[in-house]
């Protein structure tokens, strides 16, 4: 499988809390729900989709687990909610157990394990494995160089602050822009995947 990062993204590279007000208020963040305004339907609902269709698993840190098993169960009866509703799921948590996991298929990986277990996973064969969100999480599949591809919707704003993605270790990875889609509201729709 390949792994893609795909992120709701500002200007300034923030990536915190993209979809409400109370998603992730870490460090006193106050732009909560700020991607919403620029949500283009044509084109970054087809993106979205035609990447879920190549997709067999999602990758999760937990804070964005714990913030999706809120919100997709209930909205089961729509097709892309029934998809991810049953698809499978992988969250990196030290602080979940197998009692807290009501959003199923899910499986948790330990930090500790978490490049075995990637590393695993991505030597299956398939399509995607699909992380949304889960900055620390990307952080550390960067630097550990398991990333292959990104998808990211770059948006016309700047937050002055907030969670990134990007890894401060110093090494340079090469990425190839393979398509590039302009929205209506601002965005640029972003497919990168690594140049090896």
């Amino acid at each position: 499988m390949r792994i893609i990062i795909s992120e709701f993204m500002s200007m300034d590279g923030v990536v915190q809390a993209p979809g409400g007000p109370e998603e992730d208020t870490d460090g006193g963040f106050r732009h909560g729900g700020w991607s919403i305004p620029y949500f283009d339907v044509d084109v970054m609902g087809s993106a979205i989709d035609e990447m879920s269709k190549k997709t067999d698993a999602l990758l999760y840190g937990t804070r964005t687990w714990r913030g999706m098993a809120g919100a997709w169960p209930e909205r089961a009866g729509d097709p892309f909610a029934d998809w991810m509703n049953s698809v499978q799921k992988y969250v990196v948590s030290d602080s979940l157990n197998d009692a807290d996991i009501s959003w199923q298929p899910t499986t948790i990986i330990r930090r500790a394990d978490m490049v075995k277990e990637v590393s695993r996973l991505r030597d299956q064969p398939g399509g995607y494995l699909n992380v949304w969100g889960s900055p620390t999480l990307v952080r550390a599949l960067l630097e550990a160089d398991l990333v292959d591809e990104f998808l990211l919707m770059l948006e016309p704003l700047i937050l002055g602050g907030g969670k990134g993605i990007w890894a401060e270790d110093g090494a340079a990875r090469e990425f190839e822009l393979t398509s590039a889609q302009s929205c209506t509201t601002g965005v640029v729709v972003c497919h990168y995947q690594r140049k090896r």
